[in-house]
Formats: structure tokens, sequence, C-alpha cells
């Protein structure tokens, strides 16, 4: 479990821009530090997860560097594409936000399982 605590980019190391949220860059490289985790994790069993992880990475990653400036926050990506009408488009950033998250909120619960003692890889998933 030391290999957690390696990290170099902390998502409870980001700061919050008080009115404009999320800044986007130091999102994605806290995204980016994961994904070795998941390797150490079970290269086989979340091979899948991994894939979907960096799919979605890649996904805001690539709205974001249309515009560093104007797509500096999460929040600005979400509503540049809800008002252009495509944030329930396939592929979208949003759309990617919203399964990075869920992958991130699965990937707790299994750390949590873990480090609660759960030996059973299969029972933790």
């Amino acid at each position: 479990q030391s290999f957690l605590l390696v990290l170099d980019s902390r998502f409870s190391d980001i700061e919050l821009r008080e009115e404009e949220g999320i800044p986007t860059e130091e999102f994605l490289e806290s995204c980016y530090a994961i994904v070795p985790v998941l390797d150490k994790l079970g290269p086989t069993v979340f091979a899948p997860v991994k894939m979907d992880f960096v799919g979605n990475i890649k996904k805001i990653n690539q709205k974001f560097i249309t515009d560093k400036e104007e797509f500096d926050t999460l929040q600005k990506i979400v509503l540049h594409e809800v008002n252009a009408g495509v944030a329930q488009v396939r592929n979208s950033a949003t759309e990617a936000l919203l399964w990075l998250k869920r992958g991130l909120k699965f990937l707790k619960g299994f750390l949590t399982e873990v480090k609660n003692g759960e030996k059973n890889i299969q029972t933790a998933l």
C-alpha cells in the first residue's frame, strides 16, 4: 500500500477556485497519477477500468487543449457544452467527466474495502 503515498499529484492538493470551480489541468494530472496505481493493483483485473479511465481522461484533455484559458476549470467545460447543446452527445467531455467520476468513486470504494481488511479482490470489487 505504500505506493499510494508516492503520488505526485493528489486530488486533495487541488485548490478550488472560489467562483470558477475545479482547475482542469490539476484535476487531469491527479487522474493521470492514478493510472500506474491501477497497474499495481492488478494489471489484468483492472485492465478494463484502466482503459475506461484513460479514455475519459483523454476526452476531457482533448477539450481542454482546444482552449486552455477558456476551459481552465471543469465547470467551464461543462457549461460550454451545455450551452452548445452537446453535453449529452456521446464522447463529449461532459459525458467523459461523468464516467470518470463514477470510475473514481468505484476505485475509492474498492480501496476502502482493501483498507478495511478485505483480502479477496473479487469480493472487494
